[in-house]
């Protein structure tokens, strides 16, 4: 896994900790960080997706 990858990690899974251990009156709140953290999920898939297609190696024995 790229560093890239690990860092979008840590990010999404930072965004919904924090957005489940928002107080209940916070809700603009909570729905913010669940929102970043679906984007952050997003480009951490991306990140997967791209790191696999760098290291494929299409050599056919």
């Amino acid at each position: 896994m790229s560093k890239s990858a690990i860092l979008l990690l840590l990010s999404t899974l930072a965004c919904f900790a924090a957005a489940l251990l928002a107080p209940p009156q916070a809700t603009l709140l909570s729905n913010t960080l669940g929102g970043a953290g679906g984007v952050f999920t997003v480009l951490f898939l991306a990140a997967l997706v791209v790191g696999r297609r760098i290291k494929f190696d299409p050599l056919l024995r």
